[in-house]
């Protein structure tokens, strides 16, 4: 049995490592068959199979452009609104996986006309979103059911597949949370669970799986170990301040499957501390403070990209 929950739903859609550059080179205006195939390099059995899963769950829909020659994949307003999910991982990214070189992309919002950051924001009070100032109740989607196995246990992201191409930090931020247990220990994390014990007890995870994803979250610098105990031989595993800015790209992804995902019932309520109001995270422009969308932002590249 596992928690009703639409960050999980989320990561299986743009989770993948083929799915999720697919899904990035559309955002770079990247729409036919062959493109994908040229610039990514990846198999063309590989991607019809992915190129129909995006389709079937709306992420694109196939259309054509007068006076062009086969069919095209256009992102669906569903599709359009995974931009903010990209924009929130890439904010993490920046921050903490760049290891002081400059991010390989900057962004330039098209509707206030400087360059930008994005960032993670309420939308009552429009601060930004940080883990220790919000709390959370059921919401009308509450509940639990049974686990339907749809990823590999094994890890999945591949870092220099993900990296294929061009150097992202979404890319690398996916490499944290880029398998179903890293994701799900992180999850707990966030509700509280913080021993080896109750992990165990609340994800039904093999102590050997468990002992691997801890030990690469501590290495990754997400979390830290702390003694506790009578004789001091047991280990809590407490968030970083690395680790606890994932909330931010975390509640974007969940609020992606609320809308999209959640037939209208949202496992979760978030409420924000400092205006007291329910909320849902936006990902804003660092100047203007308006919210970034796809089609109103333009990028300079740090890196040289050759077509």
């Amino acid at each position: 049995m596992e928690r009703h929950c639409s960050v999980r739903k989320t990561v299986e859609i743009v989770l993948d490592s083929w799915t999720f550059l697919i899904v990035r080179e559309a955002f770079f205006g990247v729409r036919s068959f062959e493109k994908f195939q040229r610039r990514l390099g990846i198999p063309r059995q590989t991607l019809s199979t992915r190129l129909s899963m995006l389709t079937d769950n709306d992420i694109f829909v196939i259309g054509a452009r007068p006076g062009e020659r086969g069919k095209s994949y256009f992102l669906t307003k569903r599709g359009k609104d995974l931009f903010s999910t990209m924009l929130s991982l890439m904010e993490f990214g920046d921050k903490w996986l760049t290891q002081g070189a400059e991010p390989p992309l900057k962004l330039i919002h098209t509707t206030c006309g400087h360059t930008c950051d994005p960032v993670t924001v309420c939308s009552e009070c429009h601060e930004p979103i940080k883990a220790r100032e919000v709390s959370f109740r059921d919401g009308p989607g509450a509940g639990y059911s049974p686990y339907e196995v749809k990823l590999k246990s094994r890890r999945s992201s591949d870092p220099a597949l993900l990296e294929r191409v061009r150097p992202c930090s979404v890319a690398r931020s996916l490499q944290i949370i880029g398998d179903r247990w890293s994701f799900l220990i992180i999850r707990e994390g966030f509700f509280g669970v913080r021993r080896f014990d109750e992990m165990i007890e609340k994800l039904g995870i093999a102590t050997n799986i468990l002992t691997d994803r801890l030990t690469r979250l501590v290495e990754s610098g997400v979390f830290r170990k702390e003694r506790y105990g009578a004789n001091g031989d047991r280990f809590e595993y407490r968030f970083t301040e690395m680790g606890r800015d994932l909330y931010q790209p975390m509640i974007v992804m969940m609020r992606w499957g609320d809308r999209w995902l959640s037939d209208g019932k949202p496992p979760l309520t978030l409420r924000h501390r400092l205006c007291n109001s329910d909320f849902e995270p936006l990902v804003v422009c660092s100047h203007c403070k308006q919210p970034i969308v796809a089609n109103e932002t333009d990028y300079e590249l740090s890196y040289t990209f050759e077509e």
